[in-house]
């Protein structure tokens, strides 16, 4: 039977069924909107923002208030004596090793030591031993002194032993307390580091009244010379008799001048910084410090290198970070230092030192027990507000990162394989928007610091002034952020409406918001997912810092879990609430974004020496390094935010804003406004005058003026103030042995007075045997200077010896080298030797030996003197404001001596 075809009103009747059923269903699904209001938004984010400034400033720049002496009476401590004491030593100067004003210093530490002796509690012992060293050598195996031979003579230490009088056993297990008395040459040291000894003095005087009570030592050492290689530290824990008695050390440095000192290294055993952590009153350390000292990313090193590596003892390194820019410059001085700083640290440290002397834990063997060592059981530490440490062992950090990692792992398993292909597919487009981000974050503003060079008068013109590279690399990066995030979400759109596309059921408004709110929820959870990664991979090589991507983990996607699972009865998407952002962002803010702050100041101030061989650098690679961190912290950090920002209200107002803070920071740059460099902010340079018998500049010895600097910039503008007749340029490369200045300003003008050719050091070959194996010896005499420099070519030389006074300092056992070269650094005190014995061993059937035109000699030499010839003084007195003599171990001094002896001798 032929079935009748049905009418077209029978048609229509359908069409209008289902079109009734679409609305009614439609109508049925109930979503908020997928706008927000742009007012709650800029609201948010400058909540945010004040938030995290907030979290800074209470953890980093919060100081106690200063105790005056009968506020803090005999058994406390008080910032007002100790800011005595530092006043003291910088109304010295600067008092480098083998200077007069050492001496005095040492006599001052000499008779605070004796007062305290008198003053202390009669039932407890104070010893003061003015330690001399006559000579000593120190090779270490890690960080900058690897490929060099440290070699040290006539040192003094003064160093304090407190224990209590009637329990003479405490004596065998000591407590170490360490820092260095000398400065460099360019520095008074308020900051590096006669804050660090004021506060051992005092801290010494407040010891005296307590230590009836102790159960072990505490031994104060004010040593000299760490400025010049860590050698105090070396000769103390290699010769002095009470070394063998110290089971933990503690040292105390400065990177800048004032503000909190916090630990930046503890451990290896967790016992010193868990007994710290429990007693601390103002508690401030976070173990990303110790992670980027190891990694050898900040260029620096601190006598509990020497502790730890030589002694191989266990404890804490504290520093005073504040103001980096003025490191071993002329602004290291005490006014700069803040009211509170000595309080801080001098607090924190008389509770600890109470606490550890008195317990009956200290080991008693040479090191910690091995408890946490044999596992590698580190402590992982960080401070909260700098009101309390959270400090927990590696063993517990790994079970921890491993069940979040696991856990996680499981919920995107589960996830994906009940979306199927289109959650799959959705998050590799979420992914492909946080790549995305990433890059033009930083190709934002990385293109800025390039390009500042080319606009500013320096390349780093944000030095004196911090705050602007909020301006000029934080919002470029947040501007290049939301720009690559944002394509990410036209693709991962585009994909949804695809999908969406299927469900006609749905009118084309609502698909059209369903899309959005799915695309927001994707990237939010990409934001976990790139903290998942960070934590699997900082799991694996068990880097400390890696808590930071757990509660960058862990709260939001809690927050998430919580707040963002209850779907709809259709199962679609709602939009994330505010609650869920504000309690996942909550803790990571409180934890970590003080640190980032804190790490972006570090960072600018170690631009002002980043150039360690002048010229050497491009001169925009500090900037775009700089730029490079801003941008991954800000892509790290706004990400969850980010994903609620694409329906805001305020996407354009807050990107208007963004690019107007930006044009504004451009401007004050370009105008000048702003200089980059100040008098309390100053330039580091150099200004040696050089004597070359190298024989690059002829036959005879030749005399110029060299003006360089360790900061990134052409000196025209120094050299224009200065009018000395400098040429800048890279026509001459300048071998200072120790490193190399590859664009700098010469003079040859009235550059012969000032300095004697009996300053000239000798390099002369004693004998020269060719046996079985060649063997060259070689008499070095140094003349008037107690401080040089030799660097052995290691690629003609196997081994050597060293000698002085027939004493064989260092023996033929096999060096290390850097680029082909081992360097023996030698300084001392004013009785130093100044002739030495090296007997050289050469490389079996070297094929150097008898070439003729060789340019790489044999030895290298340079000698420095503290004089200042009539030239070099005139340049001295003609240095603009805003610059600066820096010096460090390796630095010239003001005069240098050049001296060489070719492979062909």
């Amino acid at each position: 039977m032929r079935r009748r075809p049905q009418s077209s009103s029978a048609n229509e009747s359908t069409d209008t069924s289902k079109t009734n059923e679409e609305a009614k269903f439609n109508g049925s699904i109930h979503i908020k909107s997928a706008r927000r209001s742009g007012f709650v938004w800029l609201t948010l984010f400058a909540v945010i923002v004040y938030s995290s400034w907030a979290v800074h400033y209470y953890q980093f720049e919060s100081l106690p208030v200063p105790l005056t002496a009968e506020q803090a009476g005999k058994r406390g401590f008080s910032e007002a004596e100790a800011r005595k004491h530092v006043k003291a030593l910088t109304e010295l100067g600067p008092h480098p090793v083998g200077s007069d004003a050492l001496d005095f210093a040492l006599q001052y530490f000499l008779a605070a030591s004796e007062k305290i002796k008198r003053t202390a509690h009669w039932e407890v012992d104070v010893e003061v031993d003015f330690f001399h060293v006559k000579s000593g050598a120190s090779r270490l195996v890690s960080g900058m002194f690897v490929g060099r031979t440290l070699v040290y003579s006539d040192l003094h230490h003064i160093i304090l032993r407190i224990l209590p009088k009637y329990l003479p056993e405490a004596g065998e297990n000591a407590i170490l307390v360490s820092s260095h008395i000398d400065t460099v040459f360019s520095t008074e040291g308020a900051g590096d580091c006669s804050s660090c000894v004021a506060v051992m003095l005092e801290l010494a005087r407040g010891i005296s009244q307590w230590a009836h009570g102790f159960k072990n030592a505490v031994i104060f050492l004010f040593n000299i010379g760490e400025e010049e290689g860590l050698t105090g530290a070396h000769s103390f824990i290699t010769q002095h008799p009470w070394s063998s008695t110290i089971r933990m050390a503690i040292d105390l440095e400065a990177m800048g001048i004032g503000g909190k000192s916090s630990i930046f290294q503890a451990g290896p055993h967790p016992f010193a910084i868990e007994s710290f952590a429990s007693v601390a009153k103002y508690p401030s350390g976070q173990i990303i410090a110790q992670d980027l000292f190891s990694s050898g990313i900040i260029k620096s090193a601190t006598d509990f290198q020497v502790y730890k590596e030589v002694a191989g003892l266990s404890g804490l390194d504290f520093a005073y970070t504040d103001n980096g820019a003025v490191y071993h410059t002329k602004n290291d001085k005490l006014e700069l230092l803040k009211s509170g700083s000595l309080q801080h640290l001098g607090e924190n440290m008389l509770a600890f030192l109470l606490q550890i002397a008195s317990s009956s834990h200290l080991s008693k063997g040479k090191a910690m027990d091995d408890d946490g060592q044999s596992n590698h059981d580190t402590a992982i530490f960080f401070d909260i507000l700098g009101q309390y440490m959270v400090v927990y062992r590696q063993r517990f950090a790994n079970m921890l990162h491993n069940s979040v990692i696991l856990q996680s792992l499981l919920i995107w398993t589960t996830s994906l394989l009940m979306g199927g292909y289109t959650a799959a597919v959705s998050l590799v487009f979420s992914c492909l928007s946080i790549i995305l981000m990433w890059i033009f974050s930083i190709s934002f503003s990385a293109f800025v610091a390039f390009i500042l060079p080319l606009i500013s008068s320096s390349p780093l013109p944000y030095v004196s002034a911090p705050w602007l590279v909020v301006g000029l690399f934080a919002a470029p990066a947040f501007l290049g952020a939301l720009t690559g995030q944002h394509l990410g979400v036209l693709v991962l759109q585009r994909y949804l409406s695809n999908v969406y596309a299927k469900k006609k059921q749905l009118s084309p408004v609502l698909r059209a918001d369903l899309i959005k709110l799915e695309t927001e929820r994707w990237l939010f959870k990409a934001g976990s997912l790139q903290w998942l990664v960070l934590l699997i991979i900082g799991t694996y090589y068990k880097i400390g810092s890696s808590y930071i991507a757990l509660v960058w983990l862990a709260p939001p996607a809690f927050a998430y879990g919580l707040l963002e699972a209850t779907l709809t009865p259709v199962r679609l998407p709602k939009p994330l609430k505010l609650a869920t952002l504000l309690m996942g962002l909550a803790i990571p803010i409180l934890v970590s974004a003080g640190s980032f702050i804190r790490f972006t100041n570090a960072i600018i101030g170690l631009s002002v020496r980043f150039d360690r061989n002048p010229g050497d650098t491009p001169e925009w690679l500090a900037s775009v390094a700089l730029s490079i961190f801003i941008a991954v912290v800000i892509c790290l950090t706004l990400v969850y935010f980010l994903s609620y920002f694409h329906l805001s209200g305020a996407k354009t107002s807050i990107a208007l804003s963004t690019c107007i803070l930006f044009v504004l920071s451009l401007a004050a740059v370009f105008s000048g406004i702003i200089p980059p460099f100040t008098e309390d902010t100053a330039r580091a340079v150099n200004v040696v005058h050089v004597v070359d018998t190298t024989g690059r500049f002829g036959e005879k010895p030749n005399s110029f003026i060299s003006l360089s600097s360790l900061t990134p910039g052409k000196l025209t503008k120094e050299n224009d103030q200065i009018k000395e007749g400098f040429v800048c340029g890279r026509h001459k490369v300048i071998d200072f042995v120790t490193f190399s200045v590859k664009y700098g300003c010469l003079t040859f003008d009235e550059t012969e007075g000032g300095w004697n050719e009996s300053d000239i050091p000798a390099l002369h070959v004693v004998n020269d045997t060719n046996g079985d194996r060649r063997i060259t010896q070689v008499a070095i005499d140094t003349k008037r200077s107690i401080r040089w420099f030799l660097a052995i070519n290691t690629e003609e030389i196997e081994d050597f010896m060293f000698k002085v006074d027939s004493e064989e300092l260092v023996p033929a056992d096999g060096k290390s080298s850097v680029d082909g070269w081992h360097i023996i650094q030698v300084s001392g005190g004013k009785n130093a030797p100044t002739r030495f014995d090296l007997t050289l061993f050469w490389v079996t059937n070297s094929t150097r030996q008898g070439q003729e035109g060789e340019q790489r000699p044999l030895l290298k030499l340079r000698t420095d003197l503290d004089d200042i010839t009539p030239k070099a003084e005139r340049v001295l007195k003609k240095l603009p404001p805003w610059c600066s003599l820096f010096g460090k171990s390796t630095s010239p001094h003001t005069l240098s001596f050049l001296s060489s002896l070719p492979v062909n001798f």
